[in-house]
């Protein structure tokens, strides 16, 4: 009977080992397809840099201040939802996640899991880690999804918008209306809930076979809601100004780019064109949107009115300020972290 059984745990241990090198090859596969698609726009915007140090000094300045304030009211939101007094533990994780995030295929899902293995390892409850980061993506989400309804006004004005950046403004306030409606749901019924942490709940137990299985997942992420919806209603003010903060200074990046590159457009079409390539860039076909964002903002900063030159040297600079400088400081946030805290791996399915 042992035998037998040794065999079959061995099967499943290279049946996972198979399912995992699918995945990878698969994002692999992805990955190279989308960036031989994008590969002609990519390549246009990365010639544009020994035109570099024609950029207005003044404005590549506002442009990291700008940058590094926004990364930080994004950690300042992570950190009131997550309910942690640890500034290090939140920076170091907050950027180490987002850099695995931008450099491997298929990022987003390791580079969440890093940020939420570097938070347990700190000390954060496994749940409260998941349900905080939870929140805090989803309202960077709904923030972006909003954009395009402060630009409304000045459609219903007469501002003349064209028709590609006029669907972006459509498409982002559905997707606005739905994430609230979804967040409504889930803050309100905890049926619904409840079904998605025993789901969640069976999935762990089935990949992560433990002598205890988990059996609480549904009443800890529900009483996990509970604390971070009274901490939300408390400090509402507070959350709403760190989801503007970070999206507002982004974006001012961005204005600050076009400035530095000799462009004077009309922000609220420079608004539309952010907002638009912030929601294209959620869907993980890249890391980080590396290529889809050069060629997507560039053609929608055209559309927007920028002269074509003008437009690729302001998307290089401002993909430098916000993609790759923090790729650098999530290496060296991680090697501090691990200097600190070691080397730890943990799971949703066990309890803190």
């Amino acid at each position: 009977m042992q035998p037998l059984l040794g065999l079959l745990v061995e099967m499943e241990k290279k049946s996972k080992q198979r399912n995992a090198l699918i995945r990878r090859i698969a994002a692999i596969v992805i990955t190279g397809v989308t960036f031989y698609i994008i590969f002609p726009a990519l390549l246009r915007v990365i010639s544009a840099w020994p035109r570099l140090s024609s950029l207005a000094p003044a404005w590549l300045a506002v442009m990291v201040v700008t940058e590094a304030i926004s990364f930080f009211c994004s950690m300042a939101l992570q950190r009131m939802v997550l309910r942690v007094k640890s500034w290090f533990a939140i920076i170091t994780a907050s950027l180490a996640g987002n850099a695995v995030t931008n450099v491997l295929p298929g990022g987003d899902a390791v580079g969440a899991s890093v940020q939420f293995q570097m938070l347990v390892t700190s000390g954060v409850d496994s749940v409260q880690a998941a349900g905080g980061l939870a929140t805090a993506s989803l309202l960077g989400i709904a923030g972006l999804f909003a954009l395009p309804v402060f630009v409304l006004p000045a459609i219903a004005g007469g501002l003349s918008v064209k028709s590609g950046l006029l669907f972006a403004a459509l498409l982002g306030i559905v997707g606005f209306a739905l994430l609230v409606g979804a967040g409504a749901v889930v803050l309100k019924f905890d049926r619904v809930l409840y079904w998605v942490g025993s789901f969640v709940q069976w999935i762990l137990n089935k990949v992560h076979r433990r002598k205890t299985p988990s059996q609480d997942l549904s009443e800890r992420l529900i009483a996990e809601r509970d604390s971070v919806r009274k901490e939300l209603g408390r400090n509402w003010h507070t959350a709403l100004l760190a989801v503007a903060g970070r999206i507002g200074l982004d974006y001012l990046c961005l204005l600050s780019a076009l400035y530095a590159a000799g462009a004077r457009p009309n922000p609220s079409l420079v608004l539309l064109a952010y907002a638009a390539t912030a929601v294209i860039a959620l869907i993980p076909l890249t890391p980080g949107g590396l290529g889809i964002v050069e060629a997507s903002l560039s053609g929608l900063l055209i559309l927007a009115g920028v002269k074509p030159d003008r437009a690729v040297l302001a998307t290089l600079a401002f993909r430098l300020a916000s993609y790759w400088l923090p790729i650098m400081a999530g290496a060296v946030s991680y090697f501090l972290f691990r200097h600190r805290y070691g080397k730890s791996k943990v799971s949703l399915a066990e309890p803190s």
